[in-house]
């Protein structure tokens, strides 16, 4: 399983970060409760799908950035700003039918300012459920992290803090934050400077968590940069993932708005690295049913079997707000220790829980 989860756990114009720089335009998407349906993505509309199967993509309507949290039987998505939220949120009970939510976080912390609220992801501490997102801090005025929490996983997120958690201004501010917890107990927080904001270099960062995560522990580890040509001008979105005792680091890279945008993977020692890129290539990449697929989300399930939840465009629908990035849904097959490449598949496929 993935170990820190826990399982009872317009064209617009193109800059040159590859996060979401806004989620979609306020009142757009599905109200709270809406079933959200899934046509196919290109040529013409699936009308029937056979028993025990799916079509991508699973939510069919603007959800960038996107990270879930399994209780109980029931899964909760969260993702960037959109449909009128800071942050958007989804159930479903097998990953591949959702239902929309209302906004986990109606209010972002004192410190911040609504309106670029990006890339929230949610780990259970003891009997409190804690977020981390990103919003922009009014101080600094760069994107930061921000800390938030919970009594329950659908919200409300509360941040009561006065400054960001991490926020590193001199290297163009901080965001895409991962919490994992890892097979010995530990927390960790992963996230990208967001350097390519300001002309700075662009790395993915490590620090251990206190136990209850509301506060960092030593010293941030800087993992690595963007150094393939696949990865442009930039590196970011990490997710940590630990199968079969080896820990990899998934990312995405380059124009997020654009067909290069894809996603990688490095191998790590330990959950402070050090880590190796292994993708001269990417592990996922555009085709002609999905156009820039990135910020992915690994999900372990019970029978061992790895799934990717990512955002992608629709083709000839590039950087529009809507429908914007959808959330797509693929399995990750491993040849032996090393992830097998995916090409995004409109389906129909067999159904994770089959």
């Amino acid at each position: 399983m993935r170990t820190h989860r826990p399982w009872v756990l317009l064209a617009a114009v193109l800059v040159l970060s590859g996060c979401a720089r806004s989620g979609g335009d306020a009142g757009s998407g599905p109200p709270s409760g809406a079933v959200l349906q899934s046509p196919s993505p290109s040529g013409p509309a699936v009308t029937s799908v056979p028993a025990g199967q799916f079509s991508n993509p699973v939510l069919a309507d603007d959800f960038p950035d996107p990270a879930v949290l399994h209780v109980g039987d029931r899964y909760y998505a969260y993702a960037t700003q959109g449909s009128g939220s800071n942050i958007q949120t989804a159930t479903s009970n097998d990953l591949v039918h959702w239902t929309a939510g209302p906004d986990a976080l109606p209010t972002v912390g004192s410190w911040a300012s609504s309106g670029n609220t990006w890339a929230p992801e949610v780990i259970v501490v003891g009997s409190a459920y804690v977020m981390f997102y990103v919003a922009h801090d009014n101080a600094s005025g760069r994107q930061c992290i921000g800390r938030a929490h919970a009594s329950s996983p659908g919200g409300p997120f509360v941040d009561g803090r006065t400054e960001p958690l991490v926020c590193q201004t001199d290297l163009g501010g901080s965001i895409d934050p991962d919490p994992v917890r890892d097979p010995d107990g530990s927390v960790y927080l992963y996230w990208k400077n967001d350097g390519n904001c300001c002309g700075q270099p662009v790395r993915l960062w490590a620090q251990p968590l206190n136990a209850d995560a509301s506060a960092l522990r030593g010293t941030a580890t800087e993992l690595f940069g963007n150094t393939k040509p696949w990865q442009g001008n930039l590196i970011e979105a990490p997710e940590m993932l630990v199968h079969r005792g080896r820990h990899y680091l998934f990312y995405s890279a380059n124009n997020y708005a654009s067909p290069d945008y894809a996603i990688g993977y490095a191998t790590c020692r330990g959950p402070l690295g050090p880590c190796t890129d292994a993708s001269k290539e990417p592990l996922v990449a555009s085709d002609d049913a999905a156009v820039g697929p990135g910020h992915c989300y690994p999900v372990t399930l019970a029978d061992g079997s790895t799934w990717l939840l990512y955002h992608a465009w629709k083709p000839g629908a590039v950087g529009t707000s809507y429908p914007g990035r959808e959330l797509w849904l693929d399995r990750l097959r491993w040849d032996g220790d090393v992830p097998h490449p995916i090409m995004p598949d409109p389906g129909p496929q067999p159904d994770p829980q089959a």
